[in-house]
């Protein structure tokens, strides 16, 4: 793959060329060259693109595809495509298919879905057999095999012993576990946030208590067993406090939020509009603004779509009965950047790399392509329009947002909007 990027600004704090305008020469997958102004006597393709940016390839650690299983919510080449043209060059495929991906073999034929497309799935192998919390899964098979980390996304590890035994094990070959932070005894039938809303609005409620306890749990666990743990999706003020503690005391302990728990409250499920149905459920402004600030001071490590389609068959019903989940992929960028300046919005777009042992590639000469490519000026409306999965549960949908992807270059391959 052979193109001209024309008057790009990098957007990268590591890069010689940060905040600069210029042109970049990619030959063969690689840039050959990064200039305030290159010829195209080869005749390359030109990218022209209006306030066109560019930076490290966005990495999203948490997305469902549905395939194998339910491929009717989304297939992992249409999945792919959508992450391409939101921007993101790598993500992390949970294991809620199926059946689970528990196996090497199941690893195996994910990769072999994704071959040789512009953006990198790293696949997390389900940290317990079927998801099922009772035995551990093929945890070094899984990681030989191509496996990221470890985890049953979404349900909780009920029995301390065995996330206790999974630490120990999975630290032997630095294995990355992942634990939901919810206390199912706790959280009972709760459908959202318990709390002033969920009284008004006569829906059982699910307290901030049951994550709570559940990363207090996690994290006395993994100071016994000195491993390695990854907490997803927090949205709780308390779960920042408690994390905030385990990191002075140089715990191993990483964590992430999902772009929705930022941007909404459980003000947004006064209409039962089932697309804010999600897990964690969405919080209060207390907890949105705790969350912010631990982003701001790093004890948050990353941002996650948690881009997971729902059929219209299991959003379209009884709030009490719809399914938990929003798609994210497409509106992440615009979202964050309604918060956050660029540059940080980058940042948190490309963190979460390190801790997942994805590839990171600078922006310079003979490195290999892989940028985002984006405009970060435009103001828009999100709406089904600007859905490009095959299922619309977006609770994005109306938003105003603040920047847009054009797509990626990486691998070798240009995937644009």
């Amino acid at each position: 793959m052979n193109a001209l990027l024309k008057s790009a600004t990098i957007v990268d704090s590591k890069s010689d060329f940060h905040n600069q305008n210029v042109d970049i020469l990619i030959e063969n997958g690689t840039i050959t060259k990064i200039s305030k102004r290159i010829s195209n006597p080869k005749n390359y393709q030109e990218i022209k693109l209006d306030n066109l940016h560019v930076s490290q390839g966005w990495f999203d650690s948490s997305v469902s595809f549905g395939e194998p299983g339910f491929e009717e919510r989304e297939t992992i080449a249409n999945g792919l495509d959508t992450a391409a043209k939101s921007g993101y060059t790598s993500v992390a495929l949970n294991a809620n298919t199926n059946p689970v991906i528990d196996s090497n073999a199941d690893i195996a034929f994910v990769l072999a879905k994704a071959s040789n497309h512009a953006v990198a799935l790293k696949p997390i192998g389900a940290l317990t057999k079927a998801s099922s919390s009772v035995d551990l899964a093929e945890l070094f098979d899984m990681q030989n095999a191509g496996a990221i980390a470890f985890y049953d996304y979404q349900k909780p590890i009920s029995n301390p012993n065995l996330l206790k035994i999974a630490l120990q094990y999975a630290s032997n070959f630095n294995g990355l576990v992942l634990s939901f932070p919810q206390e199912s005894k706790i959280s009972g039938l709760g459908v959202m946030n318990e709390h002033v809303n969920s009284t008004k609005l006569g829906l059982k409620g699910n307290p901030a208590l049951a994550e709570e306890l559940q990363v207090a749990r996690d994290l006395f666990l993994l100071e016994y067993t000195e491993g390695k743990l990854h907490i997803p999706t927090i949205s709780t003020a308390k779960s920042v406090a408690l994390i905030r503690e385990a990191k002075a005391k140089k715990l191993d302990v990483t964590c992430s939020v999902a772009i929705h728990n930022l941007c909404f409250t459980d003000d947004k499920l006064q209409d039962f509009d089932t697309n804010f149905k999600v897990l964690p459920p969405l919080r209060i402004q207390t907890d949105v603004d705790a969350l912010i600030e631990g982003l701001r001071d790093d004890t948050i490590d990353m941002v996650t779509t948690d881009h997971n389609p729902i059929d219209i068959e299991n959003k379209k019903i009884e709030f009490d009965h719809a399914s938990y989940g929003t798609i994210g992929l497409e509106s992440a960028f615009g979202a964050l950047q309604n918060i956050f300046t660029t540059k940080k919005a980058v940042s948190l777009l490309t963190k979460g790399k390190s801790r997942f042992g994805v590839e990171e590639f600078q922006i310079k000469e003979g490195q290999k392509a892989n940028l985002s490519l984006f405009n970060p000026y435009i103001k828009y409306q999100f709406s089904k329009k600007d859905i490009l999965s095959t299922s619309n549960n977006s609770c994005f949908t109306g938003t105003e947002l603040t920047g847009k992807a054009y797509g990626i270059i990486a691998n070798n391959k240009t995937e644009l909007i």
